[in-house]
């Protein structure tokens, strides 16, 4: 995850108000013949932004405009991509239609806040497209009776660095956003997928989650169990976004995977595992070897470490079972979050190599 940059840093605008935008001006010009440039907006919470218009095409019975999304200073993979609307009349008493461009997924699994075989444009920026449209054809006496088709060229490639092919979103980008803010390094984004991995996992039926730090944790859970790519939930850092979830939409068997470190963290009582907002607490650790029985040079060894995983190869070294014990303490930290939920938790503490070194399991 990227580093904030020091200093007061700057909101940005999500794809469903740039598409919201698009779709303003283009619908615009195919009432009045011009481009609003820039376009104003209304977003759910009052604000009222103008976006410059980056194309614009006029023809027959539709109109396009495309506006370059500004991320702000969030760390955004769709930052700088253009994202177009094209709107098409319809006949009376059609309402208004959304469809995928280029660019812009599809749902194909059950779960997610759009039924299968839609656009994956997210409630919100329907409902903000939607007013759109109708404050126009309001203001100018008309039909509001149009198909919306959003795109993001190179949206396809993009996708690939995003949940989407994992949530059963196939052909793209989703178009997201709650309040039309991107609110810089919020993470907003990861734990909207990340709850949305476990809706997925919910609707597919699925009895047993797992959530990892990394990669190599993900992979070495995924081989103990042989779960399939659906029930990997994509936590990361965010352990306490994916548990606090659960609370509320459980799942009966929820395995956490991740390395001794981040664990560690988990098990001080941490909820966010990233560096930069929780850190080893060595002092912590010397109390848990302590509490084990552990020899007082080892003890004194680990307040002076540099590292958790040089405290965890001194414990082996002398056959304590360390991480054993962290992961305890993780799974503790975890049940206190999904409090009566029937969630059964389960902790796995994976090394560099992917070798699993420490659990804790109840169910």
């Amino acid at each position: 995850m990227s580093r904030a940059p020091e200093g007061p840093l700057r909101r940005g605008w999500t794809t469903g108000a740039c598409a919201t935008a698009a779709a303003r001006a283009a619908f615009s010009a195919l009432v009045t013949g011009r481009f609003p440039d820039p376009v104003t907006i209304t977003l759910p919470k009052g604000q009222t932004p103008s976006f410059a218009l980056a194309t614009e095409a006029l023809e027959g019975d539709r109109a396009s405009a495309g506006i370059v999304k500004d991320a702000g200073d969030d760390p955004d993979v769709t930052h700088g991509a253009l994202v177009v609307a094209t709107v098409r009349r319809l006949p009376a008493g059609s309402g208004v239609v959304f469809a995928a461009g280029e660019g812009v997924g599809t749902v194909t699994l059950p779960g997610l806040p759009v039924p299968v075989g839609e656009p994956a444009i997210n409630p919100v920026p329907r409902q903000m497209m939607c007013a759109a449209v109708a404050d126009v054809a309001a203001k100018h006496g008309v039909a509001g009776d149009v198909e919306i088709t959003v795109s993001v060229p190179g949206g396809v490639e993009l996708a690939r660095r995003t949940w989407n092919p994992r949530l059963g979103i196939v052909g793209g980008l989703s178009i997201l956003g709650t309040t039309g803010v991107v609110v810089p390094f919020s993470c907003s984004a990861w734990i909207h997928s990340i709850h949305r991995g476990i809706d997925v996992a919910r609707a597919a039926g699925l009895g047993h989650v797992a959530g990892a730090t990394g990669s190599t944790s993900e992979a070495a859970v995924a081989a103990r169990y042989g779960l399939p790519e659906i029930a990997l939930i994509d936590m990361g850092d965010f352990a306490g976004g994916m548990l606090k979830y659960l609370r509320s939409h459980p799942i009966g068997r929820v395995t956490i995977a991740g390395g001794f470190a981040k664990l560690t963290k988990l098990a001080q009582g941490s909820l966010d595992l990233h560096s930069g907002r929780s850190q080893v607490d060595f002092g912590w650790l010397a109390g848990q070897l302590a509490g084990m029985g552990a020899p007082d040079a080892l003890v004194d060894a680990t307040r002076s470490a540099n590292t958790a995983a040089q405290v965890l190869a001194l414990a082996e070294g002398e056959g304590i079972a360390l991480a054993d014990g962290v992961a305890a303490g993780a799974r503790e930290t975890a049940l206190g979050v999904v409090g009566t939920a029937d969630v059964g938790l389960e902790i796995l503490i994976v090394d560099r190599g992917g070798a699993i070194v420490g659990q804790a399991a109840g169910w």
